[in-house]
């Protein structure tokens, strides 16, 4: 039985090169939990996400029993926003608002999510209760592989921002987009990567 691996698949959204690039992202599905506050302290963070895997991992669980087709769980997404972007700039994360997500395999249909979310709640996870699936659809994007620490980031974002998007007719229209690919408590900060994703429009 073969495995799909959506960084594999899709390796032209999950696996960019160091520089800038323009990419047409489709509609993908996913499970997702809105939040605010600082992810490196706050509990509803710590909870959405937990919420998400273990979701992720029962879904996994009713595609194979039931549809014979397995899949690695994808990894963990994020976007993010705030009412002031200073804030992501002087890195105040107590005040950002993100969207924790986790891409399903497109054959996984509503009825499966809907049985394995009452799987999952019988754990009893609080953020569970907040947890949705829902399609996002990114569109053109410009992205970029970020190696190091996400505190790092700041200097890529800027860059993006202020030198490759002017320079190519690009303006920002949604959210800031991060995948996770490493597991930030087995990897070491200066290796850590993230694949950092800005939808775009061309400007007027």
């Amino acid at each position: 039985m073969q495995t799909y691996d959506v960084k594999k698949e899709r390796r032209d959204l999950y696996a960019p090169s160091q520089s800038f690039t323009v990419v047409d992202v489709p509609p993908l599905d996913f499970l997702v939990v809105d939040g605010h506050g600082d992810p490196n302290t706050a509990t509803a963070y710590r909870e959405a996400v937990e919420a998400l895997y273990t979701a992720s991992y029962a879904v996994r669980a009713l595609a194979k029993a039931q549809l014979g087709r397995v899949h690695t769980v994808g990894p963990l997404e994020g976007l993010w926003s705030a009412d002031d972007l200073e804030v992501f700039r002087t890195r105040d994360k107590g005040a950002w608002d993100w969207t924790m997500m986790i891409v399903q395999p497109a054959w996984i249909t509503a009825d499966l999510v809907a049985e394995a979310l009452t799987v999952a709640r019988r754990k009893r996870l609080p953020a569970l209760e907040l947890l949705r699936p829902e399609r996002y659809d990114e569109g053109r994007s410009v992205q970029v592989l970020h190696v190091g620490s996400y505190d790092d980031e700041t200097p890529v974002l800027e860059r993006l921002h202020h030198e490759f998007l002017p320079a190519h007719g690009l303006v920002p229209t949604g959210r800031h987009h991060e995948i996770y690919l490493s597991d930030p408590r087995r990897t070491e900060p200066a290796r850590l990567r993230t694949v950092l994703r800005q939808p775009v429009t061309a400007r007027a």
